[in-house]
């Protein structure tokens, strides 16, 4: 394959969806770390982290939409990587899976063991456990740490994309760019 080539892309579901999560995950974080600046108890605090809330359940959601999509097959990679990379990558999608269903089910628990609401929308969502404070601090501390493990996880996800991109020159990330050729 030449490099004027188009190489085999992801449908558009795929990509929309690929990219619309980074969104959601620039959301999450980024609602996570200005909260920081925000005194305890204010509105604006509150306002963010009921939107970290939101963007962390539409990941729930959508996550399961990805799922189902990676029942079909997917564009190969040209030219094929060595057993070993593809084995770390799907280490690496399973870890990015995890986190994506893992962080918003502890925060979700979390919530209601903390006796706290978990709106979506305007939906309430009920409580899947009883009010239990010891328990919401205990959730607390895993839903931190995976949620801290995605800065890693989504960091080396995307570098390894730029690695595929500009040193190995394969099209992996071409595949998940949608409809531009590399040049």
């Amino acid at each position: 394959m030449t490099r004027d080539m188009a190489a085999p892309r992801y449908g558009k579901l795929s990509i929309i969806l690929h990219w619309l999560m980074l969104a959601l995950f620039v959301g999450v974080y980024a609602c996570v770390e200005i909260k920081g600046f925000m005194p305890r108890g204010s509105e604006a605090r509150g306002l963010l982290m009921g939107l970290h809330g939101m963007f962390g359940a539409s990941i729930f959601v959508l996550v399961w939409v990805r799922l189902f999509g990676r029942l079909t097959p997917r564009p190969p990679i040209t030219p094929k990587p060595p057993a070993w990379q593809t084995g770390i990558s799907h280490l690496m999608h399973l870890a990015l899976y995890v986190l994506m269903i893992a962080t918003p089910v502890l925060a979700w628990l979390m919530l209601a063991a903390g006796d706290k609401p978990f709106p979506y929308f305007g939906f309430h969502v009920p409580a899947p456990v009883a009010v239990d404070p010891d328990l919401a601090k205990q959730i607390k501390y895993w839903h931190e740490l995976i949620g801290n493990a995605g800065y890693w996880l989504i960091g080396l996800h995307a570098a390894a994309g730029l690695f595929h991109h500009y040193w190995v020159g394969d099209d992996t990330l071409d595949r998940m760019l949608g409809g531009r050729n590399r040049s």
